[in-house]
């Protein structure tokens, strides 16, 4: 049985027209088949991805060609597969994580506020030590500056469908 052909991103295009790559990154990786791999072009190394698609059940192989572009090749796991109930992406292993500490009740504000908040209680808690929100939506752009920071986070829909719950687990604090 052959392979199937990786999916080809370029994200140089995306990046220079200033904006965040990370949705179509996600979109590109949910539109994969079984077995597929994601081929990701980038101006830099994107080291905080590789976490985010860990967690998504994907390992990644990186090299800098000599163009300068950084080709990075994402290749599923198998039988890793995401904990039932929890969005892609989520860390693994989130349901024997502590309780929270902190609670956030972000539901109506407008974005950016909510990122801005759950990044400034993050630094606040202690490396181990969770934080719990409620969002309106799914936080996409707040994914991978959690993962950058050091920052792991597990989420789903609440069974209504009309709160997003967040749970982050702080890493340890840069000084």
């Amino acid at each position: 049985m052959t392979e199937p052909t990786p999916l080809e991103l370029d994200v140089r295009p995306i990046i220079r027209r200033g904006e965040e790559p990370f949705g179509a990154i996600m979109a590109a990786a949910d539109a994969l088949t079984p077995g597929q791999a994601l081929r990701l072009l980038a101006p830099f190394r994107p080291a905080p991805l590789f976490n985010v698609m860990a967690n998504r059940g994907f390992a990644c192989r990186d090299r800098q060609r000599e163009d300068g572009v950084w080709e990075v090749v994402f290749t599923p796991t198998p039988g890793a597969e995401p904990e039932t109930g929890m969005a892609h992406g989520s860390a693994p292993g989130a349901a024997f994580w502590p309780d929270p500490v902190r609670e956030l009740d972000l539901i109506g504000l407008a974005p950016p506020e909510p990122m801005v908040r759950i990044l400034e209680e993050v630094t606040l808690l202690a490396p181990g030590d969770v934080l719990f929100a409620l969002l309106d939506r799914e936080p996409m752009f707040l994914f991978p500056e959690l993962a950058q920071r050091g920052h792991e986070w597990a989420g789903n829909f609440a069974s209504s469908g009309e709160a997003y719950r967040l749970l982050v687990r702080a890493g340890a604090q840069d000084d």
